[in-house]
């Protein structure tokens, strides 16, 4: 697993065990934030990750600077699964399937509207990994529309607003302690989406320009 940046978001290569303590910070981070918000103390984080707190403010001088690696870090981790889901999934639907749960397993949802929250959803990192992703989904969603196995008045939005909201534990429910209901439901969701239609969605195919203009 690598929780360093990719190669564009490197200026030079850490030694092994900076590294090793950057992906430590960057996991226990990620975990934190899930669990209990954007606000969990540095002292806290560095508890879980089992570094001291100079390591961890060496690696990220303010809150900002976490907050964008964690979610950046997560963005790629998303993005690798849809890579692995094309490559290994013969059948179209397969890999949307898989992509889907792996989707909601990283938690883009409890992570994501901290970035708004904290700084200007243009930094330039957000970006490049927001984009990969969204190129890999549309890919996936092309392939199984050209299959004849996914409805095609559906776009790359219906499917990231779905993943969020069925990857967001209910009100009073722990997060992971939510995973068999969000698995359940998003194959519900899945299943609706294969070709023939059964019915006519109201409304057009919400792509991601729509979620950036609302």
């Amino acid at each position: 697993m690598q929780t360093a940046t990719p190669a564009q978001r490197r200026a030079s290569r850490p030694r092994a065990d900076a590294l090793r303590n950057r992906e430590r910070i960057v996991t226990a981070a990620r975990e934190m934030f899930v669990e209990f918000g954007p606000d969990v103390p540095f002292d806290e984080i560095a508890r879980r990750a089992g570094v001291g707190n100079a390591t961890v403010y060496r690696n990220f001088p303010d809150r900002d600077t976490l907050v964008t690696e964690v979610v950046c870090w997560v963005l790629d981790r998303t993005a690798e699964e849809a890579e692995r889901a094309l490559a290994e999934c013969a059948d179209a639907f397969e890999a949307l399937e898989r992509f889907a749960h792996a989707a909601a397993d990283e938690r883009i949802s409890a992570l994501c509207p901290m970035v708004s929250s904290t700084f200007d959803e243009s930094h330039p990192d957000l970006q490049a990994a927001g984009e990969r992703i969204e190129r890999l989904i549309e890919k996936i969603m092309d392939r199984a529309k050209a299959a004849g196995q996914l409805r095609p008045d559906v776009g790359v939005g219906d499917l990231t607003i779905a993943v969020a909201q069925l990857s967001r534990p209910p009100a009073g429910t722990a997060c992971f302690s939510a995973d068999r209901f969000m698995h359940r439901h998003l194959q519900l969701f899945l299943d609706g989406l294969r070709a023939p239609a059964r019915s006519e969605l109201p409304g057009t195919a919400v792509t991601m320009e729509d979620l950036r203009r609302s």
